[in-house]
């Protein structure tokens, strides 16, 4: 149960700054890229919040997950829904596909390896 608190934690501390980020940058690094790399770690955190999953489940789960928004993106999802003018199906699905924000969401779970991987192993050892 410990580690769930850990996980539910860092799950409200990254909503919070996601929100922050979405509401309040404008900038053309912290909101576009900054903020695509911590999405995954906001949906990594909340998978392992709720479900007992290895960190390699977890990991390509969280990385699928992105990945089919950014492929919504690309299709213009939004639009064919008629949600254009929802401001939170924007935010959530975004409005435009970019393979930067691909190579952001695959730099994220790379993180997210190696931490749960390499540094948590090495710290709890």
């Amino acid at each position: 149960m410990l580690k769930k608190i850990h996980y539910i934690l860092l799950t409200v501390i990254l909503l919070i700054t996601e929100i922050i980020i979405a509401l309040y940058v404008h900038d053309n690094f912290i909101r576009p890229v900054f903020g695509d790399y911590l999405i995954v770690f906001l949906v990594y955190t909340g998978i392992k919040s709720v479900i007992n999953l290895k960190p390699i489940t977890a990991i390509i789960i969280t990385m699928l997950f992105a990945y089919f928004v950014e492929i919504m993106q690309y299709v213009h999802i939004v639009e064919k829904l008629g949600y254009t003018h929802n401001l939170a199906t924007r935010l959530f699905l975004g409005s435009s596909f970019s393979w930067e924000d691909m190579l952001a969401y695959t730099l994220g779970g790379l993180t997210i390896f190696y931490v749960e991987y390499w540094v948590i192993k090495k710290l709890f050892k």
